[in-house]
C-alpha cells in the first residue's frame, strides 16, 4: 500500500507481552501499519516482578518495541502497560477498554468523517490468543503466522545458553546483548537454572506433577501480613506466607501451620481459625515457575487491636515477616499471583 494511501482504521490495537518482541510481533506492527495510522500498542504482564516467564520490565519492551523500528515509524506507535487481571477476566477487559478509549479520544476524528474507525490485530496461535473474541465493537484482523515463532523457547536459549538468535530484529539483539551485562540477567539466569533442576526431579514421573499450595492472606487494621522470601524461585520478593500440604493434614490445617511456620505469628490457632472469612482456589495455569501449582487461599480477618499489630518474625522459608499497609502494596514486588489473590479476597 502506497505510504499516501488512505488506511482503513484509524487506529488498531495489538496485545501481547512481547518477551521479548521478536520478529513475528514485527511482522504483525508492520502489518497494522500499512493498515492504520496509528498502533496502539497494549503491553501485557506489566507491573509484575522478574520471573523466568516475564523477565523485562514494561519500560525494557517499549525498548525493545521502539528499537525495531525506524523515528519515523515510532511516532506512530502509542505504546502503554497493561496489568493483567489473572481471576477476572471482566475486569481485564474493562482495563483493555479503558486504555484504548483514552488513547483515542486523545485524538478527536477529521472534519467530515465519522467516530474513530478501531481494530484489533493478531495472531490466533492459540488458546491464549482467546482476547480476540472479547471485543465485538472493533472488527478482529487475523494475522498469519510468520515462521512459527514463540517466545518460550527464544527465553530458554537465551538466558540457558547465553544464544541470541536472528529471531528478533537488529535493534532488539542489541537491546538484548546489553541486558546480558546486567545483575537483573544474572537474576533471571539464577532462576532458570533452579527451575530446571527442580523439574529435573520430577523428570521420571509417569504424568506430570500437579502440586497444592496454601496460603494465608491475613488483614489486621488495614495492614497485610507478608514474608520476604530467602529462597528461589523468586527470592528476595514479597509473598503471603503459604507453603506446600503436607499428605496426612487438611487443607486449612495446613495453611494455619505454614502461616505459623513462617510468621511465628502469636496469636492462638482457634482465634486464627475462627477469624478465617473466606477461602478460594488460584489455579492460573502459569502462575507458578515450578510447575503446576494450585493453591488454597484463605482470608483471615483480625479484629482491631488496640495495643497494635502482633509481632511477627521470620521462620521456615522467609526471610523476615512483616506488616505492610495495603496502600503500598506494589506488585512488582510481589511473587507469582500473591497481588492478584490479594486484590481477589479483599478487593
Amino acid at each position: 500500500m502506497p505510504a499516501n494511501a488512505a488506511k482503513a482504521f484509524d487506529f488498531l490495537v495489538f496485545i501481547g507481552r512481547f518477551q521479548p518482541l521478536h520478529k513475528g510481533h514485527h511482522y504483525v506492527i508492520s502489518t497494522a501499519l500499512e493498515q492504520a495510522e496509528r498502533i496502539i500498542i497494549l503491553v501485557g504482564s506489566s507491573h509484575q516482578p522478574r520471573s523466568i516467564r516475564n523477565p523485562w520490565t514494561f519500560a525494557e519492551r517499549e525498548q525493545h518495541i521502539r528499537a525495531a523500528f525506524d523515528a519515523a515509524t515510532q511516532e506512530r506507535l502509542i505504546i502503554v502497560p497493561l496489568m493483567d487481571d489473572l481471576y477476572n477476566d471482566q475486569n481485564w477487559v474493562a482495563r483493555v477498554q479503558q486504555s484504548v478509549n483514552g488513547i483515542v479520544c486523545r485524538y478527536p476524528p477529521k472534519l467530515g468523517t465519522d467516530d474513530p474507525r478501531v481494530g484489533l490485530i493478531g495472531h490466533s496461535k492459540d488458546h491464549s490468543s482467546y482476547y480476540l473474541a472479547l471485543f465485538p465493537q472493533w472488527k478482529a484482523l487475523n494475522v498469519p503466522a510468520w515462521g512459527n515463532l514463540s517466545s518460550t523457547p527464544l527465553r530458554e536459549q537465551y538466558f540457558l545458553n547465553q544464544v541470541i538468535t536472528d529471531d528478533f530484529p537488529e535493534g532488539v539483539k542489541q537491546a538484548l546483548a546489553t541486558f546480558q551485562q546486567t545483575a537483573a540477567y544474572e537474576y533471571i539466569v539464577s532462576e532458570w537454572q533452579f527451575i530446571r533442576d527442580y523439574q529435573s526431579g520430577w523428570a521420571t514421573s509417569p504424568y506430570p506433577p500437579i502440586f497444592v499450595t496454601v496460603d494465608a492472606v491475613v488483614i489486621q487494621a488495614g495492614h497485610i501480613l507478608l514474608v520476604e522470601r530467602k529462597a528461589r524461585p523468586g527470592k528476595g520478593q514479597f509473598a503471603l506466607p503459604g507453603g506446600f500440604l503436607n499428605a496426612e493434614e487438611k487443607i486449612r490445617d495446613a495453611v494455619l501451620r505454614e502461616l505459623r511456620e513462617e510468621t511465628r505469628l502469636k496469636i492462638p490457632t482457634p482465634v486464627l481459625a475462627g477469624s478465617i472469612s473466606k477461602s478460594q482456589v488460584f489455579d492460573d495455569p502459569h502462575r507458578s515457575s515450578r510447575g503446576r501449582t494450585l493453591t488454597h487461599a484463605y482470608l483471615i480477618e483480625l479484629k482491631p487491636d488496640a495495643q497494635g499489630l502482633p509481632k511477627v518474625k521470620g521462620s521456615d522459608d522467609a526471610k523476615q515477616a512483616f506488616w505492610l499497609p495495603l496502600a503500598e502494596l506494589n506488585p512488582e514486588q510481589m511473587f507469582e499471583d500473591h497481588f492478584h489473590i490479594i486484590k481477589t479476597l479483599v478487593g
